[in-house]
């Protein structure tokens, strides 16, 4: 089954275009996607990064939601210090929760707020992580930030992008595309799309909580999706690319890596 976007990122937050924090109404289900996200794109990232060198400077992640890619990365980098960025005040408290609680990660993480258009970066990065995010991005705000990025990164620098398997707007009818059981109760997710404006998809995903096979609650939200491939990103940074669609003979979601 192609993959969909699996986070909400929100728009720039300045006056003219206040931040839209899709993240309160379904917050509190994201863990569930984010822990079997991790399970399936975590393997693949952990061998893409493993051999990047650490010492230019630090690894940034870009959307790093409640923190569980960002425990792939520092496990898969053990010397790297780490910047893990996230906009959304409701998932940056889990972020930095679940920094907080380890020693390791409480010493090498530093969680920042900023969406990808406007965050502070230093003068010198050794590898990106972009999971989630790049299809909330115009053609115009993905070419600023790949431009920002590469300037930061050594020869050889790695961008890691999470594809999410639409790389055109199409009619995506709606799946439901989880179920787990917590305690009396069973959470569904279902989501669909369909073309938006130009490049764009319009996705709407509903969260069911049903008990004793009953529906007690939905809780429902739409965001647009701006569709790519990672050749069209390669060409938007100048870089070249490889895609990842499988690890250890299995499939998994599609991972694009720019190499400077």
């Amino acid at each position: 089954m192609a993959q969909h976007p699996l986070t909400t990122r929100p728009r720039p937050h300045n006056q003219e275009n206040p931040m839209i924090d899709y993240y309160s109404p379904s917050a509190e289900f994201y863990e569930m996607v984010a822990t079997r996200h991790t399970a399936s794109s975590g393997p693949p990232l952990t061998r893409v990064l493993a051999h990047v060198d650490v010492s230019y400077g630090p690894v940034l992640e870009i959307g790093a939601g409640t923190g569980r890619i960002t425990e792939v990365i520092a496990a898969a980098l053990p010397q790297a210090e780490i910047i893990a960025a996230e906009p959304s005040a409701t998932m940056r408290a889990v972020l930095t929760s679940r920094i907080a609680r380890e020693a390791d990660l409480r010493r090498r993480v530093t969680v920042v707020d900023g969406s990808a258009q406007d965050l502070q970066l230093p003068e010198r990065l050794s590898a990106v992580v972009i999971f989630g995010v790049a299809g909330h991005l115009t053609t115009t705000e993905r070419g600023a930030l790949w431009r920002r990025l590469r300037d930061r990164l050594p020869d050889g620098g790695l961008i890691v992008v999470e594809l999410m398997g639409v790389s055109a707007p199409r009619v995506i009818p709606p799946v439901m595309s989880l179920r787990e059981t917590i305690g009396r109760q069973t959470y569904e997710w279902w989501i669909g799309g369909e073309p938006a404006q130009d490049d764009a998809m319009r996705f709407t995903t509903t969260w069911k909580v049903l008990r004793d096979g009953r529906t007690v609650r939905e809780v429902t939200d739409s965001y647009d999706w701006h569709t790519f491939d990672v050749a069209r990103l390669a060409r938007e940074a100048g870089m070249t690319s490889r895609r990842i669609t499988e690890a250890g003979g299995q499939a998994i979601p599609e991972i694009g890596v720019l190499v400077k």
